[in-house]
């Protein structure tokens, strides 16, 4: 079913004291030239100090002289003397407010010390200015968190081919690794996701698919109508068939019986109206899919056991007339040989008998688990039809963008071609998936059962014991890996989340596109074993 980069520590190589503030040592000059100093004063230091002593000599020797010049002045003119001295206080007092003030601090704090004017008009006080406010940035940058685990190396494996992949934090969405995770690109099986997803938007999860009959439009006529259940079962009460508590056509032709109350049969009309055609998308390899691998039916409203040449079987090859197969076993379990005509019931006819499928859950949980394209196909067109967007593959497109658009995920860039993703003209990004299975993780809109149907490396589903996949030393993702598996013939795809080993959930797609092989799925792995690895510390380096 075609379907490390090492963390820069900021350390040294060797290591460093603390610094001191260590005052800096003058050392002293010899001035060598200098030949008239005597031999006892040779430094500069010297000197000085010799001068600094006479200096202090000569000073005391003239203030003794000068001091007794200016007593005999006073005892010679008293008066003179003390209104000198007067005016000298006066001017010392002044000099000492102004000294004062120019010792308090700045002009605008020396303001505040009351002090004495000459002038008659009082000199106003300055208003102090407060200090600049230092500008900011108003939008402070958060400090961004550096990721030093690194898979770069595994996703530039050539088994990869074109690689489309990018893994979120789940918990905070943030992208942690993207390599052209924008870009559209074919997604094999895995688009069932997106189907199931539109199936429970609008079908709903309880709604279960009906195939009827009621009166024909001539007495003794009946007319089957199609319903689009491709899990109606011909095998008999009590014997189970692939598909889990599926429907019996047994049961409908014993409703019929009962109903006609021994009235003869006179013939049957097949109504598959329900479904146009064509029954098969051009773009799908007939031969590979529908007789080699048996993985897909035609796709007609009325089948029984995905139209399987063995109704027990995963896969099994799929017959050129769904319809024919299924009407054989109703006329079997009727008991009559009638002439059988495809046709339209009349409006308003009488319904004689029901039969229901299994509600759209079980059916989406059943297809992802095993990949079964021919529900899917079902689901598509029942979307379609349901929006009003035509009944046809065609039609799809428009039903499965219009049934995921209150998920409120960009759907840019998606083409729906098919409902189970064999047609390689379907195109998703693998950013929509990463976003959906956020979703899924946390069971919104009813998406729960989608993340059940969902294979686990090792354990269960295509990602199960028999599969070869997340073997070796891939297998320390097991158990930790749920995803969706997907193969056509020229890509390989897995999506999904992961539980990674530091407790971190990530949702990822990938996509290995191009001229790839088998071993594709191999190296798929292995860069999802290293997204499990690196967890939250997982870098797009």
């Amino acid at each position: 079913m075609r379907e490390s980069d090492t963390p820069d520590t900021g350390m040294s190589n060797g290591s460093e004291p603390d610094s001191t503030d260590t005052p800096a040592t003058i050392v002293p000059q010899t001035d060598s030239l200098d030949t008239s100093e005597p031999a006892t004063s040779s430094t500069r230091a010297a000197r000085r100090s010799e001068e600094r002593k006479g200096a202090g000599a000569g000073a005391g020797t003239a203030l003794g002289a000068g001091l007794g010049g200016v007593l005999t002045a006073i005892r010679r003119h008293p008066k003179a003397w003390i209104i000198a001295g007067a005016s000298a206080a006066f001017v010392i007092l002044g000099a000492g407010s102004v000294a004062l003030g120019a010792t308090v601090g700045s002009p605008a704090e020396a303001a505040a010390v009351p002090t004495h004017s000459a002038s008659a008009t009082p000199t106003p006080t300055p208003t102090k200015t407060a200090d600049p406010v230092r500008p900011v940035p108003a939008n402070q940058p958060a400090a961004a968190r550096v990721r030093t685990c690194s898979v770069a190396g595994l996703s530039q494996d050539g088994r990869l081919g074109n690689l489309e992949a990018q893994v979120v934090d789940a918990r905070t969405g943030e992208v942690l690794f993207d390599r052209n995770g924008g870009k559209p690109g074919p997604t094999a099986s895995v688009l069932k996701t997106l189907t199931s997803a539109a199936a429970l938007q609008v079908l709903g999860p309880d709604y279960r698919v009906s195939t009827t009959v009621v009166k024909g439009s001539v007495p003794g006529q009946i007319v089957i109508v199609g319903g689009g259940d491709v899990t109606l079962s011909r095998l008999p009460d009590g014997q189970a068939s692939f598909y889990t508590g599926a429907p019996k056509i047994q049961d409908l032709a014993n409703q019929v019986t009962q109903a006609m109350g021994g009235q003869p049969i006179t013939s049957i009309v097949t109504d598959t109206s329900l479904f146009g055609g064509p029954v098969w998308q051009p773009s799908w390899d007939e031969q590979e899919e529908r007789v080699v691998e048996g993985s897909t039916s035609y796709i007609t409203a009325l089948q029984v056991d995905g139209d399987r040449d063995d109704p027990t079987a995963v896969e099994s090859p799929r017959s050129t007339d769904p319809v024919g197969r299924a009407v054989q076993y109703f006329q079997q379990y009727l008991g009559t040989n009638v002439p059988v005509t495809a046709g339209t019931a009349p409006a308003g006819a009488q319904q004689i008998a029901a039969v229901q499928s299994q509600p759209v859950t079980t059916l989406i949980d059943q297809a992802m688990r095993v990949s079964d394209n021919t529900i899917m196909e079902e689901l598509a067109r029942l979307v379609a039809i349901k929006t009003g967007a035509g009944n046809t593959f065609d039609a799809e497109n428009a039903g499965v963008l219009a049934a995921l658009k209150p998920y409120g995920i960009d759907t840019t860039g998606i083409h729906i071609a098919d409902g189970s993703g064999l047609s390689a003209d379907n195109a998703v990004p693998p950013s929509y998936l990463t976003q959906l299975f956020i979703k899924v993780l946390n069971k919104q809109n009813g998406l729960g059962v989608v993340y059940d149907g969902l294979p686990v490396a090792g354990q269960s589903g295509t990602l199960g014991p028999g599969y070869n996949r997340f073997t070796g030393a891939n297998a320390a993702a097991r158990g930790a890996v749920l995803a969706k598996t997907g193969w056509i013939d020229n890509g390989y795809t897995l999506s999904g989340i992961v539980n990674a080993a530091d407790g971190t959930p990530l949702t990822f797609a990938v996509f290995a596109l191009g001229n790839v092989g088998d071993n594709a799925k191999q190296a798929i792995d292995t860069l999802v074993t290293g997204f499990y690895t690196c967890g939250g510390n997982l870098s797009n380096q």
